[in-house]
């Protein structure tokens, strides 16, 4: 029953990375986005090399899930302890709220205080993606077994100790799940960074509307899609290897 599967993971990917090298080679991409885009004079986007823009938005997503995982994680044990408690719904509010305001207000309000570029997005994708982080790690912590806490406490261990030791291990394919998640929003919502100046994917997006260029809309769009169904695909083998362990630990 395994081997079908494993044939469909290994053709979905190979046919993924076949269409990542083809995106990020402008002598093969030339002619191939030049039959579903006849009326484009320039097919491929001239300013930078996709393979460059891809690395640019690779580095903003990343460091903008990184910075929302510390922020989330951290936040959801403050909530979960005893002298935490009593914030935590107030946490679930803001965190809430923060997600609903849109990027392209938080990038508005925040260039005129630290300018163009980097800074602007990260902090536009940070807030907009610290909620699943910081949802997971609140559930994976409040849904532990209470007999196998009840059990460290037993035998001696301290609250850090039971926080390192058992909590965090049997709550990370939850909280896991939620790194996952923020990846794949950030990846997706890092193409507001070209309106900052920023870089990335979305810089043939914008120019390609601006300049009624749909072949630099495809290419941006279509690497970012791919990189984010890449990252998810990665990300969700991490996570079902480190379910299977969390499974292994509690029997």
């Amino acid at each position: 029953m395994k081997t079908p599967w494993s044939y469909r993971q290994f053709l979905g990917s190979a046919l993924g990375m076949l269409f990542m090298l083809i995106l990020l080679i402008p002598s093969i991409l030339s002619p191939v986005l030049s039959v579903p885009f006849p009326e484009a004079q320039d097919p491929v986007f001239p300013r930078k090399m996709l393979a460059v823009l891809a690395l640019e938005h690779l580095w903003l997503s990343l460091a903008a899930a990184g910075l929302a995982t510390i922020i989330g994680i951290g936040v959801g044990i403050a909530a979960t302890r005893p002298a935490g408690r009593t914030f935590l719904p107030l946490v679930r509010d803001a965190s809430a709220l923060a997600q609903t305001v849109p990027p392209a207000a938080v990038l508005a309000l925040a260039i005129p205080f630290v300018g163009f570029g980097f800074q602007p997005v990260l902090l536009a994708l940070v807030l907009y993606s610290v909620l699943p982080v910081l949802d997971n790690t609140l559930a994976g912590l409040e849904n532990l077994p209470s007999a196998v806490l009840e059990a460290a406490q037993g035998m001696g261990m301290t609250r850090f100790q039971v926080l390192l030791q058992i909590e965090l291990p049997l709550a990370l394919p939850v909280i896991s799940a939620g790194i996952r998640t923020s990846v794949v929003i950030n990846v997706g919502t890092a193409t507001i960074g070209a309106l900052a100046g920023a870089g990335g994917l979305g810089s043939p997006i914008v120019a390609g509307l601006i300049r009624d260029n749909p072949a630099w809309v495809f290419q941006g769009a279509a690497a970012s899609a791919l990189m984010a169904l890449f990252l998810n695909g990665i990300l969700g083998r991490l996570e079902k290897s480190w379910a299977s362990h969390s499974k292994v630990e509690k029997t």
